[in-house]
């Protein structure tokens, strides 16, 4: 009689019934999650152990009252946004009968979320524009989540989300309700562009925040997991140090390594050879290949099939769907999945939806299938989708170019990569569109629709550099019509401008794509307004000027409105940044509103534009007046590359106005945000830079400033990099390194004198004429001056201007004539002051009182100790120390208003200064170099910020906690 066998099952468990290797993880996220609001990030590669992490964490009573909502992110996800967010909040209906009523904004998540339908407001009407309604999602799923009470969302594989959860979740995290814990787990290898919300996120200050990194384990580690899956006291450290050799250390491939095995646990007690000969004859492949074959060979031939139809679908399921693809009855479905379940191939996702426990196992399963059986289940795959309604038509396109059925892959590609641009996520269309155009059996007219509508998608995406390579592509295509041609010209020139090193080739497109655009007349305007900007590269003044008169031609003659705003929008701008005294007048030309989506954009960026010539240009409160109306359009029409550039132009407006406060750390997540956008990310890196100089904090501000194009003026945003120009040698002087200094004037002056736009001299002329006065180049500081003055001569050039006086002033200085630099310096404060540019009126006004020193010591040392108050309340560290050091040279005491007050524990101004220079790294000497004060005082300040603070080393200071 043959002996009955014994299930396998029961000689070794599939899972380690203990978390090995986690508890310092998750003992620090039980403490985390309960510190609401809280923002958590698990990542981890493939089968490491996020989700068993989290799964531990939500062990009955280790969160108290924390209610848990979850949702998952799947890898062939429909363009429908907010999935995963959607599906988590679909769980917190029971917590929103009892709770105050909502705002009717939270009406517009009732279409989306039925089961919470008879609990929130009746929805208001749609707005008509995809991006606000967007914006109204935001808002009343935070309201949503801010009414359920203490709460706990959980999104799984975030690296599979839509575009639109991305935002969504980045919008949460940002500013979360104060009940509210969100905790997100993705594979940062699988995330587009390595971030897995889509740009760099920084958690906002008073925000408890954890990033988590799960490693695979080390051998010690894999023994412990090993023993616990064994329900072994140990196993043999040969026998442990093999199996970490063979799975890399991943848990999950430990795991199914182990079931694979079919041993009986006292085996594993083999060391050395006996240990290595038992693993040998366990082929564990990347991805578990060979362990997934093995329990498929358990499984009935239903259950089989089943799975492979699982593998094949790609995405959690419902039975009948499963049994559809694979080709069983209906009658037998229930009895298969049972199978396959049972035997720990498939497990329940959510809500009667069935797939892999890991996405290894699932290819691990997809890998075992032949070509024929591969391509008959992704036919029947999609023959059962397409009676979903709606269709999903990302998987019908996956499935027919797995299947080889060429026609309808384009035809679903297309429809999907449509789809997906119609509610927001270009993510999804552009790689969609590259995939389709890389088929090479496609028409010409395929072609041509396919290429536009990649330029067009993509030019509203953030995904820069992926179709702008395909797009480069297509220009070499012969397939491309030349009508077309012109158009995909047109926007990769477009992508370009906005990239860094694309600066120069941009300007070479967009002037080969008007030789294309002859039967495009308005995309041929768009052009020729675009090569109107004065601003992008080293095109002299000379080659903009033309492209300007015909900008100003096409708008007299154009009679489309949208149109016309478009070429106002670029024209007005740009005409002011070159100083035209007449462009204020010409404001009228712009509609008082605007009657569709498209005109209100165009509208949007006339407003703003206009705002970031007025703020180069020195007329400051016009340009916070413009800017305030071009925020407010883009936000009610949902323009986001508009309002990209709007914020870098509101952060810069406010280091000119003086409003300090906040300034550093808002600019920090913008160009977070927005680091791919040069444009953008150079101003922003302008800003940081000069408020870092201004803090006497060189190495950060020359790496700032680095960033701004200073180095590369051919790939630069011209007026930034001549600004960034200047912070570097503003840099160099405060350190007395002169050569430096001049090093970088001469490449500033260099790119200003060949832009010829004098307008832009605003932020290098005073710094040049410093530079050489102290170099001793006296003919090259008069040089400058003078042809700054005759180059804004009839221009409207305030800042250029100021400018002028402050270098007169400084050549009077060093001619020895301090009555006239007193006149000149004087002059330039008071130009400064009607501007309200605070910190330039004040470096005026302290050339000003180094002047009226030797005859007039008492108001000169009456406007250092003024300087002083206005140098810290604006947060210039370094400029107010030295307005200290000079009264303290010339004998004088800066009066306190409120008499000597004791800060006992608390830190004094003085010792928060030296708080903030420890903790970025600095020395004591350099320390002291920066507010001028000795070595040994710096190292008793130091010694103090220490005791007070409870911190033993200067390691443990965080440069964010002291501004």
């Amino acid at each position: 009689m043959v002996p009955k066998r014994q299930p396998t099952a029961s000689l070794v468990r599939t899972t380690s019934p203990v978390l090995v290797g986690r508890g310092h993880e998750l003992d620090a996220l039980r403490e985390t999650v309960t510190r609401q609001p809280a923002v958590v990030m698990i990542e981890g590669e493939a089968g490491v152990g996020k989700s068993r992490l989290v799964h531990e964490l939500l062990r009955p009573g280790r969160l108290g009252p924390l209610r848990i909502l979850i949702g998952n992110c799947q890898p062939l996800r429909e363009p429908f946004p907010y999935g995963a967010v959607l599906e988590a909040l679909g769980g917190c209906a029971d917590r929103l009968a009892s709770r105050p009523q909502l705002s009717r904004v939270v009406g517009v998540l009732a279409p989306m979320l039925p089961e919470l339908a008879d609990y929130l407001p009746e929805a208001p009407v749609p707005s008509g524009d995809p991006r606000a309604d967007r914006h109204r999602v935001f808002r009343a799923v935070r309201e949503l989540l801010a009414a359920v009470g203490p709460t706990l969302m959980i999104i799984e594989d975030l690296h599979w989300a839509d575009d639109g959860s991305r935002q969504l979740l980045r919008f949460l995290m940002a500013d979360p309700p104060p009940n509210l814990t969100v905790l997100v787990t993705y594979r940062r290898e699988d995330v587009p562009g390595g971030m897995p919300l889509g740009t760099a996120y920084r958690p906002p200050t008073g925000i408890t925040s954890m990033l988590v990194h799960l490693a695979p384990l080390d051998a010690e580690g894999v023994r412990s997991l090993a023993a616990a899956i064994l329900d072994e006291e140990t196993v043999s450290a040969d026998f442990a140090a093999k199996l970490h050799e063979r799975t890399a250390g991943i848990p999950f491939v430990v795991e199914e390594t182990l079931r694979a095995l079919r041993t009986t646990a006292g085996a594993v007690h083999a060391d050395g050879a006996a240990a290595r000969r038992l693993l040998d004859n366990v082929e564990v492949p990347v991805l578990l290949r060979d362990a997934i074959a093995e329990r498929l060979s358990e499984l009935p031939t239903a259950a089989n099939r089943l799975v492979q139809a699982a593998a094949v679908l790609g995405v959690p399921a419902t039975a009948e769907l499963l049994g559809s693809v694979a080709g069983i009855p209906d009658q037998r479905v229930r009895a298969a999945l049972g199978h396959a379940l049972a035997g720990h191939v498939l497990h329940e996702a959510d809500n009667a939806h069935y797939t892999f426990r890991h996405a290894l196992a699932r290819q691990a399963v997809y890998d075992t299938l032949s070509g024929p059986d591969r391509q008959q289940l992704h036919l029947r795959a999609i023959d059962a989708l397409d009676m979903v309604s709606p269709r999903p038509l990302v998987q019908l396109a996956e499935h027919s170019q797995r299947a080889g059925r060429l026609a309808d892959w384009l035809r679903y590609g297309e429809a999907a990569a449509d789809r997906a641009a119609d509610v927001g996520d270009a993510a999804t269309a552009t790689a969609l569109l590259q995939r389709v155009l890389a088929e090479p059996s496609l028409s010409s007219a395929d072609v041509d629709r396919l290429a536009v509508k990649l330029g067009q998608v993509a030019h509203t995406g953030l995904d820069q550099f992926n179709p702008t390579a395909t797009m480069r592509r297509l220009l070499g295509d012969r397939r491309l019509s030349m009508s077309a041609r012109g158009e995909v010209r047109l926007f990769l020139g477009l992508l370009l401008i906005r990239q860094a090193g694309g600066v120069a080739s941009a300007r070479s497109e967009i002037e080969l794509a008007l030789g294309d655009l002859g039967e495009r007349p308005a995309l041929a305007a768009k052009a020729t307004s675009v090569l109107a900007q004065p601003f992008t590269g080293d095109t002299p003044f000379a080659e903009i000027e033309p492209w300007l008169r015909r900008t100003d031609e096409l708008i007299d003659s154009c009679e489309d409105e949208e149109q016309r705003i478009m070429l106002l929008a670029n024209n007005l701008g740009s005409r002011l940044h070159t100083g035209d005294p007449t462009v204020f007048g010409r404001l009228s030309l712009l509609p008082q509103t605007a009657y569709t989506a498209a005109t209100q954009r165009q509208l949007a960026r006339a407003y703003c534009n206009f705002a970031d010539a007025c703020m180069t240009v020195g007329h400051f409160q016009q340009g916070a007046d413009s800017l305030e109306t071009g925020m407010r359009l883009a936000d009610d029409c949902g323009a986001p590359f508009v309002a990209s550039t709007a914020r870098a132009t509101r952060a810069r407006l406010d280091w000119f106005l003086g409003e300090w406060t906040g300034l550093a750390e808002r600019a920090s997540k913008l160009l977070e945000e927005y680091h791919d956008l040069l444009p953008v990310a150079s101003e922003l890196s302008l800003v940081l830079g000069s408020l870092a100089c201004a803090r006497g904090e060189w190495s950060e501000a020359m790496g700032y400033f680095t960033n701004s194009g200073a180095y590369a003026p051919q790939e630069a945003i011209s007026q930034i990099a001549i600004g960034g120009c200047a912070g570097l040698a503003r840099a160099w002087l405060a350190q007395d390194d002169i050569t430096k200094a001049c090093a970088d004037i001469d490449r500033g002056l260099a790119l200003l004198r060949h832009k010829q736009v004098w307008t832009w001299a605003g932020e290098i002329l005073p710094v040049a004429v410093t530079a050489y006065v102290r170099a001793g180049r006296l003919a090259d500081a008069r040089a400058i001056v003078d042809q700054t003055e005759a180059g804004i001569l009839g221009r409207d050039a305030p800042m250029s201007a100021a400018a002028v006086d402050s270098g007169r002033g400084e050549l009077a200085e060093a001619a020895g004539d301090l009555g006239t630099a007193v006149e000149f310096h004087r002059s330039a404060r008071g130009a400064y002051e009607k501007m309200n540019a605070p910190y330039y009126a004040a470096m005026a006004a302290e050339h000003e009182a180094l002047c009226l020193l030797p005859s007039d010591g008492a108001a000169a040392a009456a406007a250092l100790s003024t300087l002083i108050d206005t140098f810290d309340g604006l947060g210039a560290t370094r400029d107010a120390a030295r307005c200290r050091h000079l009264l303290r040279g010339i004998g004088g005491v800066k009066p306190s208003r409120r008499g000597r007050r004791g800060y006992g524990n608390e830190l004094s101004p003085r010792e928060q200064e030296v708080a903030r220079l420890l903790a970025g790294g600095h020395t004591n000497r350099e320390i002291a170099d920066v507010l001028f004060l000795s070595p040994r005082t710096v190292e008793q300040h130091a010694a103090r910020v220490l005791r007070k603070l409870g911190v033993t080393s200067r390691s443990e200071l965080h440069a964010e906690d002291f501004g």
